[in-house]
């Protein structure tokens, strides 16, 4: 199947809704090797100036990745996600994303560019607290590889 170009310019709307979980913070930098105290311990957070457990910057991807799967899972995408390579990945923060936030994210496709028999689609993500308070913003770049290749 083609990828759809006329996927350009299309938003997706906030879904439901993600919690910031504390394990979940602690979990995600045990994975990252992050060893900042503030993603471990309150305490040490509130020192900051947070009011709960900060979240690595990479954290994002959780949330992004929920809206992303509104694109993939779009039978008008054209996509074909075992051919789908995450060729890049920005990040960019608006506040420290902390325990306790509650966070919606809305999905836009910025470009849709052919490439032989595939395509590069390059996606934004805005997230924000569920009040509208802006939090990140990510870009994504994947590659989805035409058949054959």
């Amino acid at each position: 199947m083609t990828i759809n170009a006329g996927l350009q310019g299309r938003s997706y709307p906030p879904a439901q809704s993600y919690s910031v979980g504390r394990e979940s913070i602690r979990e995600f930098a045990t994975a990252l090797k992050a060893t900042h105290r503030a993603h471990f311990d309150v305490a040490a957070a509130r020192e900051l100036g947070h009011g709960d457990l900060v979240a690595p910057p990479t954290y994002a991807i959780i949330v992004a990745q929920r809206a992303d799967a509104q694109l993939i899972g779009d039978p008008d995408s054209g996509i074909d996600f075992s051919r789908v390579v995450h060729a890049e990945q920005k990040f960019t923060h608006h506040r420290p994303i902390v325990a306790g936030d509650e966070l919606v994210a809305e999905l836009h496709v910025d470009t849709v560019r052919a490439m032989g028999g595939g395509a590069m689609i390059t996606t934004r993500t805005e997230i924000s607290t569920v009040t509208g308070d802006p939090v990140a913003t990510t870009v994504s770049a994947i590659l989805v590889r035409g058949e054959g290749q």
